[in-house]
């Protein structure tokens, strides 16, 4: 289920970017008709100049399979006009975008979510997800001490019933003896450590378990993350897949202190930036997944995902602000402090909406 599951997030994928996505500049054939059938209007052309809808309308099954194949891989062809210039001259597609070629380039919005969906359909293929196993027991010190304990008790016990079923002048019984003593020199071990921090762990413990903030809802929310870890974990994954447009509002401010002292770029034009950006580091994951589930070399994944990343922001902000290269790379280290501090902004609120959730 977890294939057709991914399938079906990469097709809404390219659906949802397609419904963002204008239509300026597209043809579909010939005009049907004199009349759009949306409103009414006589038509000059293949589209309607009132309401924009193409003159030709289509009703059959495979004009359905056309357009959600267009959907998926297409975007009417603007697809492989936009991805080279996403991934070698960024800051290009960016300029060219805010200057007013958009019927030629997958719009910004769209572009990220392709790239949203499409990396979190790869995960389900892959079977990429959060760990469902962890042992909340086993993340406290003193109850990691008492089960070690106990798995070296167990082993001991083991090792003491195959002593006692051998004969006296067996050549075993030595080695069987150095392993119990061996034991019990592990246990007295252990159980010295977990004396040690035993006043003090029960006293963390304690005061862990009667967190009180004043506000019941945060309250809950702590008491469930202890509760079932595993489980918040995986709405914590959901969040990010469900709220990773949170990252374009909270980078915004941070992009514009880049450049407040340059009156002639708006907030549109970072937006823009932005938007493209966030695209192609998704794009840029997905990449260098499907190259660790094919055993890509590390080094090589490695090299890509450190050096790829402040390369192509650098290049972006060159090409999309006219910039120098000095004043480029100055705004790139700059810009790696901001992008820390954004995703700790975004990984805050998305644990407070699952505590509160």
């Amino acid at each position: 289920m977890g294939e057709i599951d991914a399938a079906g997030e990469l097709v809404m994928g390219g659906m949802l970017g397609r419904a963002v996505e204008p239509h300026a500049g597209e043809r579909h054939g010939h005009g049907h008709g004199t009349i759009c059938l949306n409103c009414g209007t006589a038509l000059v052309g293949p589209h309607c100049h009132e309401c924009g809808q193409s003159g030709h309308v289509h009703r059959s099954l495979g004009a359905i399979g056309h357009e959600l194949l267009h959907g998926v891989a297409h975007f009417e062809g603007k697809m492989w006009r936009t991805l080279p210039l996403l991934a070698w001259r960024p800051g290009d597609l960016t300029r060219r975008y805010i200057a007013g070629e958009r019927a030629r380039f997958v719009s910004p919005m769209a572009m990220f979510l392709f790239s949203i969906f499409t990396m979190f359909a790869i995960f389900q293929i892959l079977g990429i997800s959060t760990p469902t196993d962890l042992d909340t027991a086993m993340m406290k010190p003193a109850a990691a001490i008492q089960q070690s304990i106990k798995k070296q008790e167990d082993k001991r016990a083991s090792k003491a019933a195959k002593l006692a079923k051998l004969d006296a002048g067996d050549s075993d019984r030595a080695e069987l003896q150095d392993d119990i003593a061996k034991a019990d020199r592990e246990i007295a071990s252990l159980k010295s450590a977990a004396a040690q921090i035993g006043h003090g762990s029960a006293d963390a413990e304690a005061e862990e378990a009667e967190v009180h903030t004043g506000w019941h809802t945060l309250d809950h929310g702590i008491e469930k993350w202890r509760k079932n870890p595993s489980l918040m974990l995986y709405k914590l994954q959901s969040s990010i897949y469900k709220f990773s447009w949170l990252l374009i509002p909270l980078s915004l401010p941070f992009v514009w202190l880049l450049f407040f002292w340059k009156r002639q770029y708006k907030l549109y034009d970072h937006a823009v930036f932005v938007t493209y950006s966030i695209a192609a580091m998704s794009l840029l994951f997905i990449v260098v997944t499907l190259g660790s589930a094919v055993h890509v070399p590390g080094n090589v994944l490695g090299t890509l995902a450190f050096v790829v990343p402040p390369v192509h922001m650098c290049r972006q902000l060159k090409q999309a602000y006219q910039l120098r290269w000095r004043s480029a790379i100055l705004r790139t280290v700059v810009l790696l402090w901001f992008i820390a501090i954004i995703a700790t902004l975004f990984l805050l609120i998305l644990a407070l909406l699952g505590i509160m959730g």
